[in-house]
């Protein structure tokens, strides 16, 4: 996950070269986001359920190699269309590649859900960090170019590692007969944690299009919008772990719906700043706040979903948002190209607002509460 985070890390910090570079203009660089969204999306909901099935080490060989595929074509290309069908097969890996992660961490240690996927989430966010860097430190001296060739590397060399793990598959009684998860969305307290889940994509496919954009036309400094990438990640790579503990013993739920509604005020001020340096402190103390609660969500739909569809279920919520966040992507630049700066961000809050109140209405008062003590031991809150 950390590999693969590096990727989309390295991707999001080139926006702003390849406009000067190619040309390519607001609307076409949050295509070239949404598009990996939209591949995820639909491998999340279509393949990933086969994680369940006995085949989670396969698909997590298959995604790696994919996402090695698609950063050689964005190392390569030259053009919108070039990008695009990278970003495509990028996509098309982590969204067969996570799930089957996320099951593996999930059901080997249900008494630890919080810890481990709190774990996991820092891992992925150092990866997401750590591209920025490998960014700054070769395409001035390299070209555009070296940082995915650097990804493709060492997707590679994970890979191979995966291929020769012992994985414990789903024992063949134990196997859902389902083909896909949609049918978990019956469950209200997993349509409503999915909902709650959404507005951080909202969140993210807004940012991730528009952050270093934006400082570019506020004339800051290229480390801030570059280097301010790694900066923002640092906070889950030491509280992330932490965050999945508090949301295990205080109710994930309850934790990550107060999180993101702070997060939708945070959205929403970012419309009305001009000063990247103001900017730059206010969206590091969100990414602390963010660290400490929005691991919650993860935790929040594998407890509220049997053991047997945990793979189904990652893909269902990962996939709902990797759609979400590439409508957003799609919706940001749009706005930020013919409305400006305060209009997009204010629409974002509004959105994420939204979303977290209906999330929290569907689940119902029982998964806003703190679990009880012995709930929190068991694993099962």
């Amino acid at each position: 996950m950390g590999v693969l985070a590096a990727g989309y890390g390295v991707m999001f910090t080139m926006l702003d070269d390849w406009r000067s570079e190619y040309g390519i203009q607001e609307t076409g660089l949050s295509m070239i986001i949404a598009v990996g969204f939209f591949t995820s999306f639909a491998a999340q909901l279509t393949i990933a359920p086969l994680a369940d099935k006995g085949h989670a080490r396969k698909l997590l060989s298959l995604g790696m190699l994919a996402n090695a595929v698609g950063a050689v074509l964005m190392a390569f290309g030259e053009s919108l269309p070039a990008f695009l069908l990278g970003r495509f097969v990028m996509g098309l890996g982590a969204g067969i590649a996570i799930p089957a992660i996320k099951r593996i961490v999930i059901v080997s240690d249900r008494e630890n859900i919080g810890r481990n996927l709190g774990r996991g989430v820092s891992i992925e966010v150092a990866g997401f960090a750590i591209g920025p860097v490998i960014s700054a430190l070769t395409v001035d001296a390299f070209n555009l170019a070296a940082p995915f060739i650097i990804i493709t590397v060492l997707t590679m060399i994970f890979g191979i590692i995966i291929s020769r793990l012992n994985i414990s598959e789903t024992a063949v009684e134990d196997q859902t007969d389902e083909r896909f998860a949609l049918d978990l969305l019956k469950l209200r307290p997993v349509l409503g944690s999915i909902l709650v889940g959404l507005a951080l994509y909202v969140m993210i496919g807004v940012y991730d299009s528009l952050w270093v954009i934006m400082m570019n036309d506020l004339q800051a400094p290229n480390w801030v919008g570059n280097a301010g990438v790694a900066l923002f990640g640092l906070p889950w790579i030491f509280f992330g772990t932490l965050g999945g503990k508090i949301a295990q013993r205080h109710g994930p739920l309850r934790v990550s719906a107060f999180g993101l509604a702070m997060g939708a005020l945070y959205m929403t001020s970012y419309g009305f700043m001009s000063m990247p340096y103001l900017m730059l402190g206010i969206g590091l103390s969100q990414s602390i706040l963010d660290s400490l609660t929005v691991t919650g969500i993860g935790i929040a739909v594998a407890q509220a979903t049997p053991a047997e569809r945990q793979a189904g279920a990652s893909g269902l919520l990962g996939g709902m948002q990797t759609l979400t966040g590439g409508v957003s992507a799609v919706a940001a630049g749009t706005m930020y190209e013919h409305f400006g700066q305060a209009f997009a961000f204010s629409a974002t809050g509004i959105v994420m607002a939204l979303l977290v109140s209906v999330g929290c209405v569907l689940a119902g008062k029982k998964w806003l509460q703190k679990p009880l003590p012995e709930l929190i031991v068991s694993g099962r809150a």
